[in-house]
């Protein structure tokens, strides 16, 4: 897995991304909401999933948006209370029929490390260090702050507001912030349904719902 998530042209995003918590489901976002900013560890900002020549199915999910970057004293965010969740559906009947639980945690040094289950293609529990590339014979799973791939012209995006006029600035907003991000890759047809489509969301869940 490529740390850097340059995602190639063919990329499918998919911007289904929830936050769990208290009760109630809040759309995902780069911290623009009170409540999520409030909780960068459990706000998703977004999530993308695409497919190579080698049938294989990357996913990215990206949270804790706006981030410096790492030149200027950023660093990736780990919430050992955190639960992220990838979910699957291959019968597009709105139930996952696959599911990818990650989580983070700290050794008695207080290093970070994650966990990951139900990933396709392999009955193993994955897990390592953060940011370092984690491999079985057919996934890999990485995580770490990465440069955010989602390209948003605010300036275009206000002069549009106020003028009824659609309108570009050509500015990259989110040019020089991060996001830590959680990457997945494993063999497409694991999961894959009888007309090739899929569903793909992604949740985070705070313990105690807080």
């Amino acid at each position: 897995m490529n740390p850097n998530l340059t995602l190639p042209s063919r990329t499918a995003v998919l911007a289904l991304a929830l936050a769990y918590g208290g009760g109630a489901a809040f759309a995902a976002d780069h911290a623009e909401a009170p409540t999520s900013a409030a909780d960068p560890a459990a706000d998703i900002a977004d999530l993308y999933a695409w497919t190579n020549d080698n049938g294989e199915l990357s996913v990215v999910l990206t949270y804790a948006g706006l981030t410096a970057a790492v030149q200027d004293g950023g660093t990736a965010t780990y919430d050992a209370d955190v639960l992220y969740g990838i979910h699957i559906d291959a019968d597009f009947d709105s139930v996952a029929d696959t599911e990818i639980w990650i989580r983070f945690g700290q050794n008695s040094a207080g290093q970070w490390g994650m966990q990951a289950s139900g990933i396709p293609g392999t009955d193993d529990v994955v897990t390592g260090a953060v940011g370092t590339g984690l491999l079985s014979s057919t996934t890999a799973l990485w995580a770490g702050i990465a440069d955010d791939p989602f390209f948003f012209d605010l300036t275009g995006f206000q002069d549009t507001v106020s003028t009824g006029t659609l309108m570009f600035s050509g500015t990259d907003s989110l040019a020089g912030t991060n996001v830590t991000a959680i990457t997945l890759q494993f063999p497409y047809e694991s999961i894959v349904g009888e007309d090739g489509k899929l569903q793909i969301w992604a949740t985070s869940g705070r313990k105690g719902g807080e």
